[in-house]
């Protein structure tokens, strides 16, 4: 991160190592005289969770300024979904025959990568979660371009540590599922969601959410699987039961290969937010 000193004030560096060398007595022990800013336990207190909220969205947000990131391809998807290679491993039949769709997000990020390497890594970033499964694969293709890819990891029971992929300079790591979803589309060209689980579902709604209510500008929305998407969600049902409107099944497209995918993106008519939300 860029540490420029742009004023004649002593910094908060100096003071910081400072503090750490000052001799050891009862008062510089204890909690109370602690540099605040430098204080981990009066920063994780309850009352510091507007901050901690602040800081998390302004930490990421300037690093990715600060790289020359100005635009994201966000590819969501299953951390459980198998490498082909591996699908005899899988836990469920499902699973292994969804196998195929880490190769085709993988194909999807090189062939992107390959569009955003002209920019020198600085517009159509693949941004995924960082985890496994179709993460890693949407990593994984950024480097088979040669090119750069963000991971908006986050602290989990299971399943947190970064895949090898991330580029180490734009892998972050979140306490706040809110703000690292706000990470994902503030930069987003286009949304690419394979299949997943609750998680995925989760990042998928909100987004559709976001556009559907006018909140966000329209992008490319492709599901990948059509099958994977229709069993599990009855996208008809809901606008025949007035829940939605005819309109917002035209949000997202169904697409089945990279090829397929780059080629909607790359045609793509920009389109207004919405004004209004019939059938909300």
């Amino acid at each position: 991160m860029n540490q420029k000193h742009r004023h004649p004030l002593r910094d908060a560096h100096s003071d910081r190592n400072a503090a750490d060398g000052v001799p050891v007595t009862p008062q510089t022990q204890s909690p109370a005289y602690r540099l605040a800013f430098a204080d981990k336990d009066f920063l994780c207190r309850e009352e510091l969770r507007p901050v901690r909220l602040q800081l998390e969205l302004l930490k990421p947000e300037m690093m990715l300024d600060e790289y020359g990131v100005s635009s994201t391809i966000v590819l969501f998807g299953g951390a459980r979904i198998p490498k082909p290679a591996d699908k005899d491993k899988a836990r469920t039949k499902t699973l292994a025959d969804l196998s195929h769709f880490y190769d085709e997000a993988r194909e999807f990020a090189r062939l992107m990568t390959l569009k955003s390497n002209e920019s020198a890594g600085r517009e159509d970033v693949i941004v995924t979660g960082g985890g496994p499964g179709v993460m890693e694969a949407g990593n994984r293709g950024a480097v088979d371009a040669g090119g750069v890819s963000i991971g908006l990891n986050i602290v989990l029971p299971f399943e947190q540590a970064p895949n090898e992929y991330v580029t180490p300079d734009l892998c972050f790591n979140f306490h706040y599922f809110a703000i690292r979803k706000m990470h994902f589309l503030m930069r987003a060209k286009a949304i690419c969601v394979f299949p997943g689980g609750f998680g995925t579902m989760d990042e998928l709604f909100e987004a559709l959410t976001l556009i559907q209510t006018g909140r966000m500008q329209r992008v490319p929305f492709l599901l990948f699987g059509r099958a994977f998407w229709e069993r599990i969600i009855n996208w008809d049902a809901l606008a025949e039961a007035g829940t939605i409107s005819d309109e917002d099944l035209d949000l997202f497209r169904f697409v089945e290969t990279a090829t397929e995918a780059v080629e909607v993106i790359e045609t793509w008519n920009e389109q207004p937010a919405r004004t209004s939300v019939p059938g909300r």
